[in-house]
């Protein structure tokens, strides 16, 4: 059996958690679909961030503090992560040409989405590092090439019209060139076809499976413990919409970031890669990832350069 496998009542306070969170969310902000605004986003990322954070006692408490403590840096591993794919949200929603009143609805089946795939890639990754040791070196050593490709990727931007969603969806499926309110299948003549809205989540799933590639070894680097691994991805993603509201019209002023994760993603590739010989503490870990994210955050805020991107 690949790691500690929590209880199941654990997986049942995990569960209410999430369900409790997202029914204060609903009461709170509503459930029709409408343009979310700066502060409906601050609230909602404040709710999502603090119960994510404040799981980190309950995993401590009722699982173990060997386990709380890396939940925590996992956690802090894959928000910080998924930063950096929110930029990618933004080039694909400007290149589409994507309204604000549009892209919430985008971004939560993208996020429904995005858990599946995380579950499928944990689970599968988990089951690798214990049953075939050797895919431990293979995870590290292509954490720290993703990092070095993250540091030098220059001013390499992301193509939406190049990517492999819409491509395999006009293969397969009829496209219509125009929207239907906010639907992603609409009827003509008779006949079903698929929406621009439907290419652009086409857009958001696969870009997203790229980052997963990423994130999820550079998670299980950090624990291999099956509910460590996933209460951490899943509470990091569902509070992403709202972050990617709240940060739309600033992103462009962290130009350090993902020098600083090019940073974390090496750093934790080393840690795996010398795991047999050197094991480096998850406290050790949040240390030195919270380190390189500050500095990162802070070389970027104030950058005489951050303002120009700020205002151009």
């Amino acid at each position: 059996m690949p790691a500690a496998v929590a209880y199941l009542e654990h997986w049942l306070v995990f569960g209410a958690c999430i369900i409790g969170t997202m029914v204060v969310d609903i009461l709170l902000f509503g459930s029709k679909a409408h343009v979310i605004k700066f502060r409906e986003a601050a609230l909602k990322s404040a709710l999502w961030v603090g119960v994510g954070l404040a799981f980190t006692g309950y995993v401590y408490w009722a699982v173990g503090q060997q386990q709380g403590v890396a939940y925590l840096v996992a956690y802090l591993v894959e928000k910080s992560l998924s930063v950096d794919n929110l930029f990618v949200f933004l080039v694909v929603f400007q290149y589409f040409r994507v309204s604000e009143h549009h892209q919430p609805r985008i971004l939560t089946w993208g996020i429904v989405g995005a858990l599946v795939m995380r579950a499928v890639f944990i689970v599968g990754g988990t089951a690798a590092l214990h049953y075939l040791h050797f895919t431990m070196y293979l995870f590290g050593a292509f954490l720290v090439f993703s990092g070095a490709k993250l540091a030098f990727r220059g001013g390499e931007t992301v193509d939406p019209g190049k990517s492999i969603g819409p491509r395999v969806a006009r293969r397969f499926l009829r496209v219509t060139s125009t929207l239907d309110g906010d639907r992603f299948f609409t009827r003509q003549n008779g006949k079903l076809y698929a929406t621009p809205l439907f290419l652009v989540l086409t857009v958001i799933e696969s870009t997203d499976l790229l980052f997963a590639v990423d994130s999820v070894p550079a998670v299980l680097a950090i624990s291999t413990d099956l509910y460590v691994v996933y209460t951490s991805n899943i509470l990091a993603i569902l509070g992403l919409r709202a972050l990617y509201f709240l940060l739309a019209g600033v992103m462009k002023r962290f130009q350090y970031l993902d020098k600083g994760l090019a940073l974390v993603l090496a750093f934790i590739g080393v840690k795996m890669l010398v795991a047999d010989w050197y094991k480096i503490g998850n406290l050790a870990s949040l240390g030195v990832i919270a380190a390189i994210l500050t500095v990162a955050i802070v070389a970027s805020l104030v950058s005489p350069s951050s303002e120009t991107n700020s205002e151009s």
